[in-house]
């Protein structure tokens, strides 16, 4: 694979998998916009894993809590800060894992991924984003994350398997439902990030691991390290932008998308 398909499949990925506007749909996209083969699971795995490193950097502090209260979670204890937003991740977690493992079972993923599904969900998602973010009260913060909003956040983010949708623009839109702050709603979602892709790469990575060869390897490298770079600089980007602006701008780039996309799959 060329550096230049690497830059941008990285770029791609480490921008949108934390802004609202799907980096799995993008991913998708490229290929077929641009008439060349997809990327294979490979590289997918590994720009992936470029972003958790990302994400894991930018919340540092509440990574260490939750870690640090893993030991005490095993041991039935949840009366840590960080044993609590351990159980909660989990707790959050176990939806797209089932719900991703339905998928693959039935084969049902490989239908989903065409420019007509995406375009639909990029629209009606981003349409369902605005309205939560317009109607949504502004009264919980991250640290009022509870069990119940843990599961209903969760069930949500498991629609995101479904391409086109977003993980984190789910997530966001299910946490300012139900009445977080724009910026504590990013928070929660990006936190909730971590362990669903831990997931999917452990799912993933152990058929790359098996067939992977040198090539391979340089370029998963070489995908993860620009991926990782470009995310941190997404994170920065759209936290500093929630102090002032709402979720408004990167719905009306859904909207543009996704009825382009519609037009070019209907037509």
């Amino acid at each position: 694979m060329s550096l230049f398909t690497l830059f941008l499949l990285a770029l791609i990925q480490g921008i949108t998998e934390f802004l609202p506007i799907s980096s799995s749909g993008h991913l998708i996209l490229l290929p077929n916009l641009m008439g060349g083969e997809d990327q294979g699971q490979a590289i997918d795995v590994a720009v992936h894993v470029g972003t958790l490193g990302a994400v894991i950097l930018y919340f540092w502090r509440d990574v260490r809590a939750a870690v640090a209260g893993t030991p005490r979670l095993l041991t039935g204890r949840i009366d840590t800060p960080g044993a609590k937003l351990a159980f909660l991740l989990v707790i959050a977690t176990i939806p797209v894992i089932l719900f991703g493992l339905f998928l693959e079972i039935t084969g049902i993923y490989d239908h989903l991924r065409s420019i007509a599904v995406i375009g639909w969900t990029m629209l009606i998602f981003g349409l369902v984003l605005y309205w939560a973010d317009q109607t949504g009260k502004h009264e919980k913060r991250s640290k009022n994350w509870d069990f119940r909003d843990a599961v209903i956040m969760g069930i949500w983010q498991a629609i995101a398997l479904i391409p086109g949708t977003s993980r984190s623009g789910i997530t966001i839109t299910a946490a300012r439902y139900l009445g977080y702050d724009r910026e504590s709603a990013a928070r929660v979602a990006m936190l909730m990030s971590i362990p669903t892709i831990i997931a999917s790469g452990v799912f993933a990575g152990a058929e790359v691991i098996a067939t992977a060869d040198a090539q391979t390897a340089r370029d998963g490298a070489i995908a993860a390290a620009l991926s990782f770079i470009a995310a941190l600089g997404a994170l920065v980007l759209m936290f500093k932008l929630l102090q002032s602006v709402s979720f408004t701008p990167y719905v009306i780039y859904r909207v543009i998308l996704g009825v382009v996309l519609l037009v070019i799959a209907y037509t």
